[in-house]
């Protein structure tokens, strides 16, 4: 016996001396051996166990590989293309306008600095070292956290439950874009048997707003009015699912190549767009307006927290599509810079949306005001001579003729009737016809792209090219986000439960579509407005707290940076620090804290369309529509006191779903690789079951460095708790006697 532990003990030194042989050997080469599948478990008593897989399966047992980007270009595409969505087109533009003009951008800037660049470096530096979707990385830095995961999943199912309408909506203007003149371009007549007439709606308020609420959305007067399914939305909605799940279908390898278009299509019409509108008249108008800065209102606290929300919404925080994105990237990608690029480029796409959108609202405003003066100097003809004296005329606009009248010559005139008449003047009926007050009228989301836009576009040379593209860039953009949001929901629940991506990416698309035929009814665009309101705010802002304080004060801000380190090659700006455990989470909570106020002032309340009135009105939600607004917001949260409940009282193993299954290595999903009928002499090593034992067999095997005598040190692993590099099984110290 004891000459067989001698045997045993001197086979083992030579298999150390020759692994370390080859390891000095590939020292210039050791990120290829990152490529071989290894795996890395902490157990519940906290000991380390390995499993190695050859590139071949030496044991026929295959490998699942990790799918991973082609380039960098399309992993940042794929960001961009998520963080960059409609918001930057129809919401940014008008906080703008709303909080300041120019001024806005001071806040929103800081406010960048200070919430969003750090958050979004720590989701994609998360997401990254772990490599797993949302559920296995708060899983595995807290399983009692685990809900974070689980929570982000619920938000991006129900985000993705209208936003594919809004997309549908844009893909039905895109096809009606296709005629000359544009289908909304007047109102429409009604003929008898006697006479001819425009319709009653549709003269009340505009032709393109008619279009919109009754050829597009046929919409009810209230939410409680259900009404019968609109069948071209129906069919435009289904268009929107296929093209999503068929995009989706292989993951990251079928959309990440659909991203070279739909991220970068979006910035060629934007572009195009300013081109077309800076040749337009009053389009200088409509910049000058936007960027005239307004200091006073930056004081107001409410301009602050408008600014934090966009921030945070603008990048995509919290619903876990920036994670998945960031898992199937490589171990030493500069996440950090990924982190200030993609921030940046949001922030200036949404300041080039910004020029577009007030270049052509001020063409817009001008045609508008050339109406309104056109309209007013009839009126003044006709008053003449009954309540106005011709001699109040100044000699140099002339009447008689029907000459056009410019708006400052307008201005002259009624600046003299209101001197003159003075009381009198209201009873005249003339409007002000000001530029700025049509500048003044602000308009976003759907009113803007649907109403406002399209009413411009109308006067466009060449208004169905320009239609066609419009719409086409909306739709672009709503894919892009839609991709990282669909992504957020099947890479966790894929890493989670091991499901076939086709089957889950199938389902997952028929089961929104079932149910988001709830918004393509009469009454669907109020529906769209609830779930926009209440579903992902309160419930996003919670998660992202979360995930804050997992990762300062659960893991640990300080181990978190030495992971940090060894996964990028240098320790990031202390600036950092400080964010992620102070600053950031404070901002956070005071964010929290002021939507709750908002939501307990404001009743939840929509705009609903009267048709007879041809006007938008502010109703409640009845008694019904309450609980669904807060059914929303509970069904978002509620995974997080769950998962947490089940774990403290030990109903759910706290280690199973969680540090069992702890990373990946390069390109490979890790694999429980516990084998627990396998019987093997070695096994006898430490009394250690077989699954447990560091393979004897030196080749093409990743190695483990001495972690010392007990569980509690088995987080000493050069590379952190994520366990990934050189790992070497010390077996030069074991005592004979344990052989």
């Amino acid at each position: 016996m004891p000459k067989n532990s001698k045997a045993v003990k001197r086979e083992l030194d030579d298999d150390v001396k020759e692994s370390v042989k080859v390891l000095l050997s590939n020292e210039d080469t050791c990120d290829d051996s990152f490529k071989k599948p290894s795996l890395i478990i902490n157990n519940h008593e906290g000991d380390r166990k390995e499993c190695d897989v050859e590139e071949g399966g030496s044991e026929g047992e295959e490998e699942e590989e990790r799918p991973a980007w082609n380039s960098k270009l399309q992993y940042i595409l794929a960001q961009v293309g998520f963080s960059v969505g409609l918001g930057n087109v129809w919401r940014f533009p008008y906080l703008c306008q709303k909080n300041g003009g120019g001024a806005y951008l001071v806040p929103y800037l800081i406010l960048l600095i200070l919430i969003g660049i750090p958050l979004f470096f720590l989701e994609l530096a998360v997401g990254q070292r772990i490599r797993r979707g949302s559920i296995g990385v708060w899983n595995y830095i807290s399983p009692r956290l685990g809900g974070i995961g689980f929570a982000s999943c619920v938000v991006c199912f129900f985000v993705a439950l209208y936003y594919n309408v809004i997309i549908s909506w844009s893909l039905f203007y895109f096809s009606q874009s296709f005629q000359q003149p544009l289908p909304w371009h007047e109102c429409p007549l009604v003929k008898n048997k006697t006479s001819t007439y425009v319709v009653p709606e549709c003269e009340k308020s505009s032709a393109t707003t008619y279009y919109w609420y009754r050829e597009a959305l046929n919409i009810s007067d209230s939410i409680s009015e259900g009404g019968a399914l609109n069948w071209k939305m129906t069919l435009c909605l289904l268009a929107a699912w296929l093209m999503v799940c068929l995009t989706m279908i292989k993951g990251i390898q079928s959309s990440g190549k659909v991203m070279y278009f739909s991220s970068l299509f979006p910035y060629v019409v934007l572009i195009c767009f300013l081109v077309r509108a800076l040749i337009l008249k009053g389009s200088v108008d409509g910049i000058r307006h936007m960027f005239t800065p307004k200091l006073e209102i930056m004081l107001e606290p409410t301009v602050w927290r408008e600014a934090a929300t966009q921030v945070f919404f603008a990048l995509g925080l919290g619903f876990g599509g920036v994670i998945a994105f960031s898992s199937y990237n490589k171990r030493d990608n500069n996440c950090h810079f990924d982190a200030v690029l993609v921030s940046f480029i949001n922030f200036f796409t949404s300041v080039l949306a910004t020029l577009v959108v007030f270049a052509v609202l001020g063409f817009k405003a001008n045609i508008m005001n050339d109406k309104c003066v056109a309209l007013n100097t009839n009126r003044i003809v006709a008053l003449l001579g009954n309540g106005l004296e011709p001699s109040l005329i100044p000699h140099h606009i002339n009447l008689t003729q029907g000459g056009q009248v410019s708006a400052e010559d307008y201005h002259k005139m009624t600046g003299i009737f209101r001197e003159v008449k003075e009381k009198d003047y209201d009873k005249l009926g003339l409007d002000i016809c000001s530029i700025e007050d049509e500048l003044n009228k602000a308009v976003q989301g759907t009113g803007l792209a649907f109403i406002a836009f399209t009413e411009a576009m109308t006067h466009f040379p060449a208004s169905p090219f320009w239609s066609v593209m419009f719409f086409l860039m909306l739709v672009n953009l709503g894919l892009g986000s839609m991709f990282g949001t669909i992504e957020g929901i099947l890479t966790p629940l894929i890493d989670t439960f091991k499901v076939r991506k086709e089957f889950l990416t199938v389902g997952c698309c028929l089961l929104a579509f079932s149910i988001g035929l709830l918004f393509v009814q009469r009454s669907g665009n109020y529906f769209v407005t609830m779930f926009d309101d209440y579903s992902a705010t309160l419930p996003l802002l919670i998660v992202v707290i979360l995930e804050n304080v997992a990762i300062a004060w659960v893991y640990g801000i300080d181990k978190f940076f030495e992971d940090l380190k060894d996964m990028l090659g240098f320790t990031p700006y202390r600036f950092y620090y400080y964010m992620w455990k102070y600053i950031t989470p404070i901002l956070l909570l005071a964010l929290l804290c002021a939507s709750f106020i908002q939501l307990a002032m404001t009743p939840p309340s929509y705009s609903a369309w009267i048709q007879e009135e041809a006007v938008e009105k502010s109703l409640r939600f009845p008694m019904w529509g309450i609980v669904v607004c807060i059914s929303l917001v509970l069904l978002a949260v509620l995974p997080v006191p769950v998962v947490f409940g089940l774990r403290y009282f030990n109903i759910l193993d706290e280690n199973g779903g969680g540090r069992s299954v702890v990373s990946y290595k390069k390109g490979h999903i890790i694999k429980d690789c516990t084998r627990p009928g396998e019987d093997d002499d070695t096994s006898l090593i430490h009394g250690k079951s077989p699954s447990e034992v560091p393979s004897p067999i030196p080749s093409n095997a990743i190695y483990r460095k001495q972690s010392g005598g007990g569980p509690t040190d088995t987080d000493t692993a050069p590379n952190g708790r994520y366990g990934i590099g050189y790992l070497m099984a010390d077996l030069l110290d074991t005592p004979e006697s344990d052989l």
